[in-house]
């Protein structure tokens, strides 16, 4: 592959993750204050709904370290190789979490009727894209691994 589009893909994640980190930390807190401050029937739900927001920021910038791994691996010719599978495996694991995370803040949030119709619709969109992440990872992981056999069991004949 061209190191002209693994740059610009390093840079395109290097990109996504100061953005999220960004908002995490300036945003998030200010838009928690304000929504407290405008339903003050719903202010107890602030640091709870802030708390599992950060905590999905962990797979999410784990994914993307390992996303990061991976370009390396693709850099460096060694694209088919076990340490690729492993990659593309801790990114569907990230993905799948972020979305039962998702799952189980909408439940919550359910639960205690503050589920807005617009935060309904951040929930699944999130939810369906991590799904289609996982989803994704998954067939790519699959077909890495096929490769590696096929990769292997050639070596072996020769």
């Amino acid at each position: 592959m061209q190191r002209g589009t693994i740059l610009f893909l390093r840079i395109a994640i290097y990109f996504i993750g100061i953005i999220v980190l960004t908002l995490l930390i300036f945003w998030l807190p200010r838009l928690a204050n304000d929504t407290a401050e405008v339903f003050p029937e719903f202010a107890y739900l602030r640091f709870p709904v802030l708390i599992g927001l950060y905590v999905t920021g962990i797979p999410f910038y784990f994914a993307l370290y390992k996303a990061l791994k991976l370009l390396t691996y693709i850099d460096e010719n060694n694209a088919f190789s076990e340490l690729s599978v492993t990659s593309l495996r801790y990114i569907k694991y990230c993905a799948i979490t972020i979305s039962v995370l998702y799952v189980i803040g909408g439940i919550i949030l359910l639960s205690q009727n503050a589920l807005h119709p617009g935060i309904v619709i951040i929930v699944f969109t999130i939810i369906f894209s991590s799904v289609v992440i996982a989803v994704f990872t998954m067939v790519l992981q699959k077909l890495l691994k096929s490769a590696l056999d096929i990769k292997s069991e050639n070596d072996l004949t020769v």
